[in-house]
């Protein structure tokens, strides 16, 4: 085989590949070998005739198309090989040349991974701040407590901070269409507790059940629901009860009907040592992420489009999933935006890139560093997940092989991200 290449871009290659005749016999001989067990050649059981008569039964064109198909392919395959080139699309294929089973030359042109060049990732250092917990934290836990607790009473006069209040609230936006995720039915709020979007509850301060309230609010630019943040909205309030927070004392009374504790320090010490805990896997899951991003921003990744085109599609089918969730379709997400589809798709792309980038990254990274997954590594984290869930229905899951699958191929990246981290400490 002799593989002439050229680049009209960085991930675009163009092979043109002509065939020894040696290899062009060996195709043969498998693809009659093909026929053997579907034509008949009078006087020979099947797949007993000798080829050459074989040959003389076989339709010309059926033999010549299955020919071309499978030495093509066989080709592209080993030329992508001996070029150590990694294609992502499928290939546009001309024929060049074709003498039945004695010559053949083609062309194929497609995308293939670009050059991946990387820093010194073994160098590369990132600052991890501490998992803290202060004593705030843990009076903040406290008082939640307190109030999940606290026995309510009906009353009769205007709201107050600390006064809960059941309402029903639907949130338009400025064509006065309902705003999907900003609507409730018999939500409780703690008036004070400041968990909605900022300002809505000291509009509900001074309220008795059966008011209705109308004012608007513009939800911040973090807000949790990302099809919310910044829009302006008219929310709409039916009160339908007010009660008073009748709170427990913090003593060791509460801490026994909290838990198995016997003193209130010990229930401190508990939500202390279970908030540092959250915080310590929140801190390195974050840090893991500060470590990838900070060897993906030094390293040059040559890109194919597709791949990009691909991921801004995935992001977007997330989305969709997010919003059928939500009750609300695609059009209208787009028209409360205020973008058209392809507007939408270009938000994306920054970090559909990135997210491509890291993935190449990781992978070359891995190749480097010789990283392996063995079967019984797969095996021991589906122990480990059959342990944590103990649903029958997950446990079938589990048992599928596109789930051992899953697992296998995530774990090469989390023991990358692993060693990463091991050498950024």
């Amino acid at each position: 085989m002799q593989i002439a290449k050229s680049f009209s871009d960085p991930t675009t290659v163009k092979l043109i590949i002509t065939a020894t005749p040696a290899e062009l016999e060996s195709v043969k001989k498998h693809v009659l070998g093909h026929f053997a067990g579907q034509v008949k050649v009078p006087g020979f059981r099947a797949g007993k005739a000798p080829l050459e008569m074989l040959e003389k039964s076989i339709d010309p064109n059926a033999l010549s198309n299955e020919f071309l198909e499978h030495a093509m392919n066989s080709l592209y395959r080993k030329a992508m090989e001996h070029e150590k080139l990694r294609p992502v699309a499928q290939p546009q294929v001309q024929i060049k040349k074709f003498v039945p089973f004695t010559e053949l030359e083609f062309e194929v042109e497609t995308e293939v991974i670009g050059n991946v060049k990387l820093p010194d990732y073994k160098t590369i250092k990132v600052a991890k701040p501490p998992a803290t917990v202060t004593a705030k934290d843990v009076d903040e836990v406290l008082e939640s407590l307190r109030t999940r607790s606290a026995r309510r009473e009906d009353i009769d006069r205007p709201a107050k901070l600390g006064d809960e209040v059941v309402i029903d609230f639907t949130g338009k936006n400025a064509k006065g269409q309902p705003i999907a995720g900003g609507d409730g039915k018999d939500y409780p709020r703690i008036l004070g507790s400041e968990q909605f979007v900022l300002g809505f509850e000291r509009e509900l301060v001074g309220v008795q059940a059966g008011d209705k309230r109308q004012f608007d609010l513009t939800f911040p630019a973090d807000y949790g629901v990302s099809t919310l943040r910044g829009q302006k909205t008219r929310f709409e309030v039916s009160v339908k009860k007010v009660s008073e927070l009748a709170k427990p004392k913090l003593d060791n009374e509460f801490a026994a009907q909290a838990g198995p504790f016997k003193t209130l320090a010990e229930l401190k010490s508990d939500i202390k040592k279970q908030l540092k805990q959250e915080r310590q896997q929140a801190a390195d899951r974050n840090f893991e992420n500060d470590v990838v991003r900070a060897v993906t921003a030094k390293a040059h990744v040559d890109i194919p489009k597709v791949m990009i085109d691909e991921q801004v599609m995935a992001l977007e089918e997330d989305e969709k999933r997010n919003l059928v969730y939500r009750g609300q379709t695609w059009q209208e997400h787009l028209a409360q935006e205020g973008i058209t589809e392809q507007q939408h798709r270009e938000r994306h792309r920054p970090e559909a890139e990135e997210r491509v980038k890291a993935g190449l990254v990781l992978s070359e990274i891995a190749a480097q560093e010789r990283i392996e997954v063995k079967p019984n590594e797969v095996a021991g984290r589906i122990h480990a997940l059959k342990a944590q869930y103990q649903d029958p229905g997950m446990q079938a899951e589990l048992d599928k092989p596109e789930a051992r699958q899953d697992i296998a191929n995530r774990l090469p990246s989390e023991k990358t991200i692993a060693k990463l981290v091991s050498y950024s400490l």
